[in-house]
């Protein structure tokens, strides 16, 4: 290898990249070619990688700076990282002769005594020695039973030239630069190399970091650390069917323990990675997965596997009757302790109150159930914005966008008073609300109850005016489809696809219906549509009514907005003179046989239908002379109900709070239908409101920040900005025990990051040590200090606070003593 002798002595040059290419020769061949440039450089081929299998040329050696206690001779040495203790012993003694006997050599990081470096077999890699660290060499006068000086100067060292300055000796302790080292006997400064704060990383695995993250929080859990590093196996419950035999307590206690052994290095957590694989296939491969699921998992899993009780009494809830809510919170509460006991419990499992309120009985419900961690929504506000397109049946008028501002967890029958609003529904009026989906109508929204958390942000809506009628009506239902040709057929064969967003309107069905009936009610749906070149070759019936544009938005505002571009030629025109008569349009009606009937021809003949009919269906099928009649394009692209875009100035300059989201948790809202409540009083499912509230709290408070939301078609993640305290957590007037007076303050220790989008994410920790009073940056194997002021960012997701305690709480607990029934402490 090539290498600088004047400026950097016998060595490779610092910092060579393994990008830039070098040669590798063998012995041979550099004797044979005898590469310019400079002496030959040996290199050993180390093994490298997570698996220890691959192998690879290791161009820089450790270089290490070897000072010997008392004398002050100080030496740089290069030495492989593969190579072990006993070796470098050895090369310490061959520098200084010195004898191995005299010789004791410490991990002098940071020049502080880590660790007695006497297992002679440990490599140096596996010691956590770094590039340019120093080495103490202590030599010992035997004869004398204390330290001795070296016999003679030390053999010379012109590989590695120190420039650091010298070490000189005063008196029983000896000053580098100004600092004072460490007593050789004083027991109280030798210090383990990152015991005191777990400064230890996890290597990635392959898209692990979701599980380094989350792994390292809980690690550095204090209650855990200390639960795990001391001898938890009898607490194992080894035949619980709902845990994993111990297998994942046993892996993960043993994960613990390495990250809170003495050194630096990286650990790679294969083992626990296979465990959780195997017990856990969602998280087996190496895709990227949700930290916090993987969290739920763990704490579950844990419990589990940790739960003190072996047999599960069988135990029924009793609903409250009226009973107090202390009365019946602790009831449930020693029901659960009953059949759930674990450090998990012990530490991150607290209660909550929920009550149900039937809506049409108005019966009241309340239980008390349990909760490990609380996933908070983030919404800065108690509304959202939904955007409806509006159709007019009579031929008043052209679709238009309309956006109207409803409570974020409101029902339907909030979205039509909007809506009613916004375009100005006449009393002889009334909407139809539809979802549309694949140019189909998917569902109408007649339920006024069915709550708006159903709608998703990336739902297509229409709503329908239509006149109120005493008659009896039937709905019709008109699908657009177009002529499609169908790739690779040779015959350019051709299918009806549809196409555009549907319409709806009335018929009476009080009198015969006939098939020109239909035409005409088409016609008139179709008649804004028509272009102004149309009109004149047409006969177009009268509309109804007529709707002017300022009629149409004066009632709304900036949250409330409506886009109306009536058609001015059409308005003139529709009431000219009837020179020709309706053009056909080509309908096909369906019958309940799924038959279709041709409704261009025989416009006189008789629709059959059921007595017990009440809608009917008809395509049009657009031909291409056809659209060139119409202006379609108001029936494409049908707007989602919230398009998400840049966030506004406002959101970005009026951070959201955590009480905010806490309070939106703990807002009263519908349930959804999929979560439909059997009402016993009724005797029947229905939509109830529930209310949540928080009874009793955990010592450790775990919070998660609902970044994801998932619809039909697309995920996307709110990159809202958080303002969490950092401390002073005051969750007291929070709590619905009121009998509960002390104060419930929480301080943060630890966080997970997500930083990116949803398909190639990134996640960190950030982590409070205790003992330092320091955070760090916990970046897989990569672990550096950080201010307190970068703890805040955009990209939190999971913290995890801890309860402190205050004075009143500790003066309560000894009067009262502690327990499962305390309100505001566990077990």
């Amino acid at each position: 290898m090539y290498c600088f002798r004047k400026k950097f002595g016998t060595s490779c040059i610092p910092g060579f990249l393994c990008s830039i290419p070098y040669s590798i020769a063998t012995s041979n061949m550099n004797r044979e070619h005898r590469y310019g440039g400079g002496p030959a450089l040996s290199r050993k081929v180390i093994s490298s990688g997570l698996s220890q299998t691959e192998f690879a040329v290791e161009v820089y050696p450790l270089r290490l700076q070897l000072l010997v206690m008392p004398k002050g001779d100080r030496c740089a040495v290069r030495i492989s990282k593969k190579e072990t203790i006993g070796e470098l012993h050895k090369r310490a003694c061959e520098i200084f002769y010195l004898n191995l006997e005299q010789v004791c050599i410490w991990d002098y990081y940071g020049h502080r005594k880590h660790a007695l470096m006497n297992d002679m077999d440990k490599t140096l890699d596996d010691a956590n020695l770094q590039m340019d660290q120093d080495i103490l060499v202590e030599v010992h006068d035997i004869a004398n039973g204390g330290l001795s000086a070296s016999k003679g100067a030390s053999r010379g060292c012109s590989a590695e030239p120190s420039q650091s300055p010298n070490l000189t000796s005063q008196g029983p302790n000896l000053t580098y630069q100004g600092r004072e080292l460490d007593n050789a006997y004083g027991t109280s400064t030798v210090t383990t190399r990152g015991s005191s704060g777990g400064l230890i990383g996890l290597q990635n695995l392959g898209n692990t970091c979701f599980m380094n993250s989350a792994i390292q929080c809980l690690v550095h859990t204090s209650e855990f650390a200390e639960y795990f590093r001391e001898d938890y196996h009898q607490e194992i419950n080894w035949k619980n069917p709902l845990g994993m035999v111990g297998e994942l307590a046993l892996a993960f206690g043993e994960l613990l323990r390495r990250l809170w052994a003495p050194g630096r290095t990286a650990i790679a957590p294969r083992q626990f990675k296979m465990k959780l694989a195997r017990f856990a296939p969602q998280f087996s491969g190496y895709n990227q997965h949700d930290s916090q699921e993987l969290l739920a998992f763990l704490l579950d899993g844990l419990h589990e596997d940790l739960n003190r009780v072996k047999h599960k009494p069988y135990k029924k809830s009793k609903d409250a009757d009226g009973r107090p809510d202390e009365e019946v919170a602790d009831e449930y509460w020693a029901s659960h302790i009953a059949r759930n006991d674990s450090i998990i419990v012990d530490v991150c499992q607290g209660q909550y109150k929920s009550t149900l309120v039937c809506p049409e009985c108005n019966k009241i419900s309340v239980t008390f159930d349990p909760f490990m961690y609380l996933s908070l929504p983030l919404q800065s506000t108690t509304t959202r914005s939904m955007t409806v397109t509006v159709f007019t049946c009579d031929g008043s008028a052209l679709p238009f966008a309309c956006t109207v501002t409803v409570p974020k967890q409101g029902r339907c029958r909030d979205l039509m008073n909007a809506l009613s609003c916004a375009c100005s529904l006449k009393n002889s009026e009334e909407l139809k609300l539809a979802e549309v989906r694949n140019h189909l109508f998917q569902r109408f929204l007649e339920d006024p109850l069915i709550s708006l958390s159903t709608i998703k942000d990336d739902d297509h809506l229409a709503a329908y005016k239509i006149a109120k009628s005493l008659k009896k009506t039937l709905l019709l239902r008109l699908i657009h489809r177009c002529q499609e040709q169908e790739t690779g057929d040779t015959k350019a064969a051709q299918k009806l696809k549809p196409f555009g967003t549907p319409l709806v309107s009335l018929i009476s069905h009080d009198d015969v219906i006939t098939r020109g009936d239909i035409q005409k009610v088409v016609h008139t749906m179709l008649s804004p549509l028509l272009r102004s070149e149309s009109l004149r070759q047409a006969d177009i019936p009268e509309p109804c009514s007529s709707l002017a544009a300022s009629d149409m938005c004066h009632h709304s505002s900036s949250d409330e907005a409506c886009t109306n571009p009536l058609s001015d030629s059409m308005n003139k025109d529709s009431s000219g003179s009837r020179a020709v008569t309706l053009f056909k349009l080509p309908l096909q009606l369906v019958e309940e046989s799924n038959a279709c009937i041709d409704l261009s021809v025989g416009e006189d003949k008789t629709i059959k239908l059921s007595s017990t009919s009440t809608s009917m269906l008809v395509y049009v099928d657009w031909s291409q002379e056809l659209l060139e009649k119409y202006d379609i394009h108001y029936l494409e692209n049908l707007p989602e109900v919230f398009k998400y875009g840049p966030v506004n100035k406002k959101a970005r300059t009026e951070p959201l709070s955590l009480y905010t989201c806490l309070e939106g948790f703990l807002r009263e809202e519908p349930l959804v239908p999929e979560d439909m409540w059997y009402c016993p009083k009724c005797k029947e499912r229905r939509q109830a409101s529930k209310k949540l509230d928080l009874w009793r709290l955990p010592e450790v408070l775990v919070i998660h920040l609902k970044r994801f939301s998932y619809s039909r078609s697309m995920k996307h993640k709110l990159e809202t900005f958080v303002n969490f305290p950092i401390r002073d957590f005051d969750l007291t007037n929070y709590i619905a025990n009121k009998n509960n007076t002390q104060r419930q303050l929480y301080e943060l220790y630890a966080l997970t990051n997500h930083y990116g989008g949803m398909g190639s994410g990134h996640y960190t920790a950030h982590i409070k040590l205790l003992d330092e009073n320091r955070w760090y940056n916990f970046d897989d194997a990569h672990i550096s200090p950080i201010n307190e002021e970068d703890v805040k960012s955009a990209a939190a997701y999971v913290l995890f606070y801890r309860r402190v305690k205050t004075v009143d709480a500790i003066s309560n607990g000894e009067n009262s003593g502690t327990g499962h029934n305390n309100g505001s402490s566990l077990k």
